[in-house]
């Protein structure tokens, strides 16, 4: 028969076979399921043949039975050909509720290098696997410190780690394995991971390649059935054929299940799953009882242990089990043996003998099983949870202390999916709700905002208490953080916020106020009401100096309060403060437009935030912080912060502040004349922002338009996109934001001919300057006075904006100098017009901004002025991640201090330094600063 098959699948199996020529059932399996798969498994080849030079991940994804494991093994023996470290894990449906699990399992071998990592990654990680105390669990410094743990080894041996049944893995484990995939480029290593469809993780939306499999073709179908069974009548052969549909796995076992007579009708009708694991099924009866107990114990089992096993078994049959008890299995193909592990030869075997047994002989498994695992707390409860038909307060309190541990661990999805469970077997309702709640918030604190609606549903907070309602409704206030219900929803929440003070919750009463000023941001529901909300924090925070207070005052009041803000931060500035708090006072500085003030705050809450794995809060803290270094002319900085923002968020999965990132990257993209690039990028922002109406992120994409269609010379577009921030009723209005575009809108309206809108929008903003001291917002009337001005004035409000301090604001200099140089070039005094204009261009040469520097040569052109073309400096030869690392190693850090701010390992980093030295023609690290001239200021 295998004459018959094409050459390229005889080659693939004689491959294989060479590499697994000890035989064995599961193995000649595997060799089956091959047939067909020579270009994936050519794929997965190449992959680890070119280790040496690049790291690589892929997820390989399908339905059961459609060669995923074969083609891991392929890869396995194609790296034990190359002396290629392989290591590897395999998920197990029991096992998906016990916290890094899987990553322990992987990582075994290498834990004696624990040693080496630096102190707090060690911590994480040993803490996360039960080794040691964690006092402050941070999910990403595990992954940080598995990402070097795994960079070691393969420094010493490229290594391939193979996941197979990813989807069965706990999801802290898949979470960190997502981590690792998204950075090993530059390590040797290659990580493939097998995932069955149907069964969602966090991989789905992420950027790791994916090798979706499909049947296989006719062909290689009736090739792969005639090896199996070449006897079958032409309507049957048509019918396996049919069935199968491609599938290796139902090629080979259908017609087995055919000769035991259980291809019924019915069956025809069930999901080609259910019909295998039918097909699996029949064997069983034909096994001895005390066998069929066992393997029922097996299934029920979260671990490979056989001893643990035949433990279980003996208390549920009431025999002495030994591994002889298992023979007929193994003769039967239905389970392997290796050493002291017993292992199912398809997960469908394990979930077919489950489903197959009694609802109360799976209760007696689990029951035994709870007391084979008496001394694992964890398990022992999950078992006993798993034993229950009823509601059972002791085991619910078990469950309760697994999820306590899990969060010490930094295993929060583990503690949800405990608390859930917990609540389910609580004896009172109100307690079970208790547990929903604190579920409920964190899964918010995870970012998965739709499980979290779903357990505070569950959780029905009218049978809660006073201050747990409150709780609850607080939790529902942030999840429905993009309904704008404008000042009924404010009004609300203060008047919330009033209640938990009365009764004696002040942290929480001032979580209602902060969310009460956000929406006094988004939408402005007038000063009185604002006032109300900034009354009640005076009356709830320490000081005036507190960071919670300047925070609503800014967002609250921040043309009223503005000066008191600023004064506020100003007496603060060098205070050591948490990160999270340090994060808030830079954040006020942004709102009231002191964007000069915020480096003070950002650079110190950014810092703290990465060396405690806070990437949550990190992500916010970048998003503020890449305006400030937009406004104050650091572009090549804001661009790294903003691609570093935007990846996080991401990660973090917070699609508002990934929006505010890609309307960074957007505006930044048409400031370089990368128009096509800029509109998609705002595109994908309002992708990335969904349904969520929040006038502050609109603004921020409407902002990013209007700048390239200023650069692009299309004012009258560009004055278009701007003054949707002027028009009350637009989504996009925004009080504050419009302050800041100010200089933006006016260059397009007198451009466009459209000057009198923009006379309307100076006047109002006039108005506001009364009662504002926020430099931007004055910075940029001085600018749009002098564009609306008569001849007769121009002059001297021209001198007058060119004459105010304008040290940290090299952008807005530039840009007065080339309007200025423009005004006198219409008004034929080129002489004095080209000394502006020569200003202009080389101020936005070295800024980088192209655009604007090409705007300012054809000016100088129309003078009579021929600039010779802008030479890049060599800084900009370089990629976003280059010059990233290339600044930071110029500010003196190491490669593994590197590494840590970014979340890369550490050979990560001296890789892109490699590459970056002859870019930049160096050959060491002391001649960076040099050679990075003005990018490498902070």
């Amino acid at each position: 028969m295998l004459g018959e098959v094409k050459a390229p699948v005889i080659r693939l199996m004689t491959y294989f076979m060479r590499h697994f020529d000890h035989g064995g059932s599961g193995e000649r399996w595997r060799v089956i399921t091959l047939f067909g798969r020579d270009r994936e498994a050519a794929k997965l080849e190449g992959l680890v043949d070119r280790i040496h030079e690049c790291g690589d991940a892929l997820v390989i994804r399908g339905v059961p039975g459609i060669g995923k494991s074969a083609l891991l093994a392929v890869a396995t023996a194609r790296a034990q050909a190359r002396e290629v470290t392989v290591c590897g894990v395999s998920g197990v449906q029991s096992e998906t509720h016990l916290p890094f699990a899987g990553l322990h399992q992987l990582l075994r071998p290498m834990l004696d290098a624990a040693d080496q990592l630096p102190a707090r990654q060690r911590e994480a990680l040993l803490g996360a696997f039960g080794m040691a105390e964690a006092g402050d669990p941070a999910p990403f410094l595990v992954a940080l410190a598995v990402l070097n743990l795994l960079g070691e080894a393969a420094a010493r041996r490229p290594l391939l780690i193979v996941v197979d049944d990813l989807q069965w893995l706990d999801r802290p484990t898949i979470e960190v394995l997502g981590f690792v995939a998204r950075r090993v480029r530059s390590d040797p290593i290659v990580l493939l991971m097998a995932l069955r469809d149907g069964h969602p993780t966090s991989l789905d939306d992420s950027d790791v390649p994916e090798l979706r499999l499909g049947g296989l073709d006719p062909a290689a179908s009736e090739a792969l059935l005639d090896a199996q069974s070449a006897d079958l009548s032409v309507g049957m052969r048509w019918r396996m054929l049919s069935e199968a549909a491609g599938n290796p796995l139902a090629l080979v076992e259908l017609p087995l299940a055919l000769e035991a007579e259980t291809v019924t009708a019915e069956a025809g009708l069930l999901p080609l799953t259910a019909r295998l694991e039918r097909a699996f099924a029949v064997r069983l009866a034909e096994l001895p009882p005390h066998t069929s107990g066992l393997l029922l114990v097996a299934a029920a089992n979260d671990g490979i242990d056989l001893a643990d096993a035949l433990a279980g078994g003996t208390m549920v049959t009431g025999a002495e089990m030994t591994a002889e008890t298992l023979a007929p299995a193994v003769d039967a193909g239905l389970v392997e043996l290796h050493e002291q592990a017993l292992r199912f030869r398809h997960p469908l075997v394990r979930s077919a003998i489950y489903q197959r047994a009694g609802h109360t002989d799976r209760l007696a498994a689990h029951a035994a099983l709870a007391q084979v695992h008496g001394r694992d707390p964890d398990r022992r409860a999950w078992h006993r949870a798993a034993a229950i038909a009823h509601r059972d307060e002791s085991v619910a309190a078990e469950l309760e202390g697994v999820a306590a541990r899990a969060r010490q661990r930094g295993a929060i999805p583990v503690a949800v999916t405990a608390l859930r469970r917990a609540a389910e077997v609580s004896e009172e309702p109100a307690v079970g709700a208790q547990r929903l709640l604190t579920a409920a918030e964190l899964a918010f604190e995870l970012g998965r905002g739709d499980q979290a609606a779903e357990l505070l549903a569950l959780a029905e907070p009218s049978i809660l208490g006073g201050l747990r309602r409150a709780r609850a409704a607080w939790l529902g206030e942030v999840l429905e953080e993009g309904r704008n219900e404008g000042p009924a929803r404010i009004l609300r929440l203060v008047t919330t916020a009033e209640a938990v003070e009365a009764a004696g919750d002040r942290e929480l009463a001032l979580n209602f106020v902060r969310a009460a000023a956000i929406r006094c941001w988004w939408t402005d529901p007038g000063w009185e009401q604002r006032q109300r909300v900034i009354a009640l924090a005076e009356r709830l925070t320490v000081g005036e100096d507190d960071p919670e207070l300047l925070m609503t005052l800014a967002t609250a009041g921040p043309v009223e309060r503005g000066a008191d803000v600023i004064e506020g931060l100003t007496k603060v500035r060098g205070a050591r403060l948490d990160g999270a708090l340090t994060r808030l006072l830079g954040v006020a500085a942004s709102t009231v437009g002191a964007f000069d003030l915020v480096g003070d705050f950002m650079d110190a809450s950014i810092a703290d935030l990465r060396t405690h794995g806070r990437l949550g809060l990190l992500t916010q803290a970048l998003s503020t912080q890449m305006w400030r270094q937009v406004f104050c002319g650091d572009w090549a900085g804001a661009l790294l912060v903003a691609e570093e923002a935007e990846r996080l968020a991401r990660e973090t999965a917070q699609p508002r502040w990934q929006s505010a990132a890609l309307g960074m990257l957007a505006l930044l993209a048409g400031l370089r004349g990368e128009e096509a690039r800029g509109l998609a990028l705002a595109v994908e922002g309002e992708r990335a922002l969904g349904t969520v109406a929040i006038s502050s992120a609109l603004a921020i994409l409407q902002h990013a338009r209007g700048v390239i269609a200023l650069c692009a010379g299309r004012h009258d577009e560009a004055f278009g996109h701007l003054w949707r921030l002027f028009e009350p009723g637009d989504a996009a209005h925004h009080r504050i934001w419009q302050q800041w575009v100010i200089s933006e809108l006016t260059e397009a309206a007198v451009a466009a001919g459209r000057p009198e809108p923009a006379r309307r929008a100076v006047a109002e903003l006039e108005q506001v300057a009364t009662q504002s001291t926020s430099p931007l917002l004055h910075l940029g009337l001085r600018h749009a006075r002098a564009l609306l001005a008569d001849d007769a004035d121009a002059e001297a409000l021209y001198q007058a904006a060119l004459s105010a301090d304008l040290s940290s604001w090299p952008t807005a200099r530039a840009r007065l100098q080339l309007a200025h140089g423009m005004w006198l070039r219409r008004r034929r005094r080129i002489q004095e017009a080209r000394v502006p204009l020569r200003a202009a261009r080389d101020a936005f040469d070295v800024l980088g901004l192209l655009a604007w520097g090409e705007k300012a040569r054809q000016e100088l052109r129309a003078a009579g002025e021929v600039s010779d073309l802008r030479v890049p400096p060599a800084a900009e030869l370089l990629t976003s991640q280059e010059l990233h690392i290339a600044r930071l190693a110029a500010s003196g850090l190491s490669n593994r201090e590197i590494a840590q701010q970014l979340y890369l390992s550490h050979r990560t980093v001296s890789t892109h330094l490699y590459r970056a030295f002859p870019k930049l023609g160096i050959t060491s690290r002391a001649q960076l600063r040099d050679a990075l001239g003005d990018t490498s200021r902070d």
